[in-house]
């Protein structure tokens, strides 16, 4: 498998207040800048998804990948522009991984086991898992089902991930959920104070 990475950014944190709350300082650095640092070394090449004025991400110098549409159909859409993407800008590839802006803790080998997951159970998608949850918005797409996730998107006005992924099969990498969820994100101001208690706790990437 060779795959490229995608920085979810496009959403519209209603419950942070709004704004780019991936763009939110922790540790000194943005979270955006916590994932990137993260999944780079694990993939080919990376794009942010985002929507609105691209300029506001110009700082990490990566290719800003809209929505197909504006209306903020949810994380499929930010999926698809980034198997769009991957089709125009690298043939080459064969997939993508895409992980939240908003996540700066996820593991350090999520690509390499998503790929053993979906080979070991012989089916085209896989997502991480931990505490007994399915995390599918950690997930890797592979580039040849971009017409099929079209259509459903825009064609079918399908919205939920898991109803998608099932036509298709997904495997999951699993995690342990201790000392902590390595698939924290934030989602509520306070996350802040505890993302600060886990960054210092941990070893930097």
């Amino acid at each position: 498998m060779k795959v490229g990475g995608i920085l979810l950014a496009g959403g519209q944190s209603r419950r942070m207040g709004g704004g780019d709350k991936c763009l939110l300082s922790l540790g000194g650095i943005p979270l955006l800048q916590h994932a990137r640092q993260r999944l780079e070394p694990q993939v080919m090449c990376l794009a942010i998804n985002a929507n609105g004025e691209p300029s506001r991400f110009a700082d990490f110098a990566l290719p800003v990948i809209p929505d197909a549409t504006p209306d903020f159909p949810g994380p499929l859409a930010g999926v698809l522009a980034g198997l769009r993407w991957a089709k125009a800008s690298h043939p080459d590839l064969t997939h993508i991984a895409t992980v939240p802006g908003d996540t700066p803790f996820f593991p350090l080998d999520l690509v390499g086991r998503l790929c053993a997951a979906a080979l070991q159970a012989a089916t085209p998608l896989a997502c991480a898992a931990s505490g007994g949850r399915a995390h599918p918005v950690f997930g890797l797409w592979p580039v040849h089902l971009a017409d099929d996730l079209h259509h459903a998107l825009y064609r079918e006005n399908l919205r939920k991930i898991d109803l998608w992924t099932e036509r298709h099969g997904i495997a999951q990498a699993r995690y342990a959920s201790q000392p902590f969820d390595p698939f924290f994100n934030i989602n509520h101001p306070e996350d802040m104070q505890q993302a600060a208690a886990i960054l210092h706790a941990m070893p930097p990437p």
